[in-house]
């Protein structure tokens, strides 16, 4: 796929204010600071588009992204660790369910993590959640650059050998890393695959 323009579009802070749109979206959530907003910017091609930050938390909105004009992204608040109040928390995970369960136009759900670190508890709640809710989603684990790559085998490994113990099959999985722009490819060709069977 071919990226060719890139935009921003809205920030929501409502999943019932987001864009009224039939065009097919895909959404990106991740644990706090796993590096989402680098993929988005490298996904579209566009440094910048997406605002990182190295303060965790800093996407408390539903922010959305036109490609091509003719898809969506959609960048989620990350969940996890963020130093504002349980009472926003809340919030943020009370709007990130809703949106998830009622967007009639969302293909796909990215779920980011960061290879290094092992399995975390919060990352398999949240897959188990949205495979209790038959949600389709796509893992990505991201920052492969800081590890070997029998390191980055050991990784994949071991996530694969947790979710084995309670999935029956594994969903996708992709390897990306924004300073090496690798996952790009792969991605988009995904995403294009998808639309494809729309």
């Amino acid at each position: 796929m071919d990226i060719r323009s890139s935009q921003f579009v809205t920030s929501s802070a409502d999943w019932r204010k987001c864009p009224e749109t039939q065009k097919p979206e895909f959404a990106f959530i991740g644990r706090s600071n796993v590096g989402k907003s680098s993929l988005i910017n490298l996904l579209a091609n566009q440094k910048g588009l997406a605002k990182t930050s190295s303060t965790p938390g800093k996407t408390q909105t539903i922010n959305h992204f036109i490609i091509n004009n003719q898809w969506l992204v959609a960048d989620l608040p990350g969940y996890g660790y963020a130093s504002v109040s349980k009472e926003s928390r809340y919030e943020w995970g009370k709007m990130i369910s809703q949106y998830l369960e009622n967007r009639a136009n969302l293909c796909c759900t990215f779920v980011l993590i960061d290879s290094r670190l092992p399995p975390q508890p919060i990352d398999l709640d949240f897959i188990t959640w949205m495979g209790e809710r038959q949600l389709p989603f796509a893992l990505v684990l991201t920052k492969t650059d800081k590890l070997k790559p029998s390191e980055l085998n050991k990784s994949i490994s071991r996530f694969e050998k947790q979710l084995l113990e309670t999935w029956s099959e594994l969903p996708p999985m992709f390897i990306s890393s924004s300073v090496k722009r690798s996952g790009q490819k792969e991605i988009l060709n995904f995403i294009a695959n998808t639309m494809s069977r729309i």
